[in-house]
């Protein structure tokens, strides 16, 4: 039973991701969705801190705290995750199926960039409400994004959504 459970999870996983994957013909999406990827290599996230510290200097302190915690614990729970799941990822699986950019470990699950994307959203949703729709939009379009690339399926996105929301709030029980 359990077996039969596992194999339909990975069959609409699979399904789920050629959907995705299969709108790759689209000029839009082929310009615009490696930039929204890119948006969650990391390096925005202090450029964040830092307008945060600007703008908001009120509450420069307790958000960059808190990312900080957020970020520790999302990054020591991914890696265990990934090094023991060691899931591989849909191009090296699926006949057809390229990469659109080179990731940056062999495995796919969880998915790190959904994740830190997630962590930053929620941070910024909790800090700043009036963000919240558009930086959820935001980290849904990378979790998009890293399936669109052929480098996640659709659970390891999910996975790093909530890890990523589950990371963050662990910041903001420490600092609070």
């Amino acid at each position: 039973m359990k077996e039969l459970i596992v194999h339909k999870v990975i069959y609409w996983d699979v399904m789920c991701f050629l959907s995705i994957f299969g709108l790759n013909g689209r000029r839009f999406l082929a310009v615009t969705i490696p930039w929204i990827s890119r948006s969650a290599d990391g390096f925005l996230y202090p450029v964040i801190g830092f307008f945060v510290y600007c703008m908001a200097p009120g509450y420069a302190a307790d958000f960059i705290l808190a990312g900080s915690f957020a970020y520790i614990f999302e990054v020591s729970i991914y890696k265990i995750i990934k090094n023991n799941v060691k899931r591989n990822r849909p191009y090296n699986e699926l006949t057809g199926v390229q990469n659109g950019t080179v990731p940056s470990d062999q495995f796919s699950f969880p998915s790190g960039h959904t994740a830190a994307a997630f962590v930053m959203a929620t941070l910024l949703a909790y800090f700043f409400p009036f963000l919240t729709i558009l930086v959820f939009l935001w980290a849904c379009l990378v979790g998009f994004s890293r399936i669109y690339l052929g480098v996640h399926y659709p659970s390891d996105t999910l996975a790093g959504m909530i890890l990523g929301v589950l990371a963050a709030y662990t910041g903001i029980v420490i600092i609070t």
